[in-house]
């Protein structure tokens, strides 16, 4: 019988963690019984058995282990579970600096009158002294292990005195500053030191204790600190990475929600007098779904991604829906979502927030989508800006549907019910006038929902 191995569950997973074994040790599995929960990179998805037998657990519950290793054995009917296997330990790649180890030379009766030249290197030129400007303009010299000590300490190096040869900052000094005390008195060099005369180092100086308080320590007793999740890890990469990276801009518009809401109570009266609850249900965001889905096409500009030299423009409208969990937020992929018509997304959407929730989505899901919706409504969020998905180059963010008084085509101020969209754009792809024409297109679908019908 194999090994079960850490499966690696979607194209960037290095390790996974086993969140929850649903199996317990000496328990009887079944091929395509569901035997833990692991948890990604993007997700924590269900790890299913490809053979029967017992089950002999090798990683715990809550151990996180690089992708195909060893976690489990399912023994067969009078097979003895192998002891765990013992991980290699990894080989370091050999470099430049360091040779691979040559076999000694054996005795030879003939001895070379001398080296090949080819097997001396030349000496490498010495490194310059690092300096850092300072206040007065003029150079600052320090040695590059006072630069590092300086940097991670946060110690500005013009308010402190070098003790080395000519002014130079040592480590001493920045460590003599970070105790509170004087720096040392700089040591003049001799006038006539002799050529073979190598410079006495320093005697060790013990490091003082730093008083700047650690950033990961709790402020109070009651705080805890909680460690991020493989994928909550991934979420804050790729967030930081699009806002760093990513010039982003934002747009916002208003529509009257008011004629979605009439063909929304139409469509789903006669779901709500179907006892046998076959009948779908169609919620705000499914017709919001199809709107962006339809501007997109409309707007293919819109569509696309920006990618070094050049901006792809896609045929089809993948769209990612963002589903919050528990865990962090995923976006599963409807794809080709321009070809289905309002019921065929509808259901779509149903299907993956189950999957989601139920932790049965496919690593392949969260692949290659184009356009991003977000939606807060729900929570009563009226208006908010979302951060881009990359590779993407826009997100929609759509607000709750709100009743507030307008003013109707004749002047009077009448009760309405508005709902606020917003589009953050990357500017290497979407100028503003796309993004502009985009919502125009998204307002005038959504105000005439009977289009989507068509």
């Amino acid at each position: 019988m194999p090994y079960v191995q850490m499966p690696k569950l979607s194209d960037t997973m290095t390790e996974g963690t086993l969140v929850k074994w649903l199996k317990q040790e000496g328990d009887k599995v079944e091929i395509s019984e569901v035997l833990a929960e692991v948890e990604t990179d993007k997700a924590t998805m269900e790890m299913e058995a490809f053979d029967e037998g017992t089950l002999k657990i090798y990683t715990p519950q809550g151990g996180t282990v690089p992708v195909g290793t060893a976690i489990a054995f399912i023994a067969g009917d009078g097979e003895e579970a192998p002891a765990a296997p013992e991980a290699s330990p990894p080989q370091p790649a050999p470099t430049a600096a360091t040779p691979s180890p040559e076999p000694a030379p054996q005795e030879s009766p003939f001895t070379p009158a001398e080296p090949a030249a080819a097997t001396t290197p030349p000496p490498l030129p010495a490194a310059p002294t690092p300096s850092v400007p300072t206040s007065s303009g003029g150079p600052l010299r320090a040695s590059p292990v006072a630069l590092k000590l300086a940097a991670a300490q946060g110690v500005d190096l013009s308010a402190i005195a070098g003790s080395g040869p000519g002014g130079r900052i040592v480590k001493n000094d920045v460590l003599a500053y970070l105790a509170g005390g004087a720096a040392p008195a700089p040591v003049a060099a001799p006038a006539q030191a002799p050529a073979t005369q190598a410079t006495p180092a320093p005697a060790p100086v013990q490091p003082a204790p730093r008083t700047i308080p650690a950033p990961r320590q709790p402020a109070s007793s009651g705080d805890q600190r909680i460690p991020l999740t493989g994928m909550r890890a991934t979420v804050a990469e790729r967030l930081l990475a699009s806002k760093t990276q990513i010039p982003h801009f934002y747009l916002h518009l208003e529509i009257d929600a008011a004629p979605l809401m009439t063909l929304r109570k139409q469509l789903n009266t006669p779901a709500e007098a179907d006892e046998t609850g076959n009948t779908n249900k169609y919620t705000v965001n499914d017709f919001v779904l199809k709107a962006a889905v339809a501007a997109a096409v409309a707007v293919p500009e819109a569509n696309a991604s920006f990618e070094g030299d050049a901006i792809v423009r896609y045929a089809s409208v993948n769209l990612s829906v963002a589903i919050a969990l528990e865990e962090g937020l995923v976006t599963p992929v409807i794809r080709d979502a321009q070809n289905l018509n309002l019921l065929q997304i509808s259901q779509q959407v149903k299907d993956l927030a189950a999957k989601a929730r139920n932790k049965r989505l496919s690593p392949d899901t969260f692949s290659g989508g184009t356009l991003t919706t977000s939606n807060l409504g729900a929570y009563g969020i009226e208006s908010f800006d979302a951060i881009i998905n990359p590779p993407q180059a826009a997100i929609l963010s759509i607000g709750a549907i709100v009743k507030k008084p307008v003013l109707s085509a004749d002047g009077n101020v009448v009760p309405g019910l508005r709902m606020d969209i917003g589009m953050s754009c990357d500017h290497r792809v979407i100028d503003g006038a796309i993004g502009a024409r985009y919502l125009s297109e998204l307002k005038k679908i959504l105000e005439a929902p009977a289009m989507m019908l068509v």
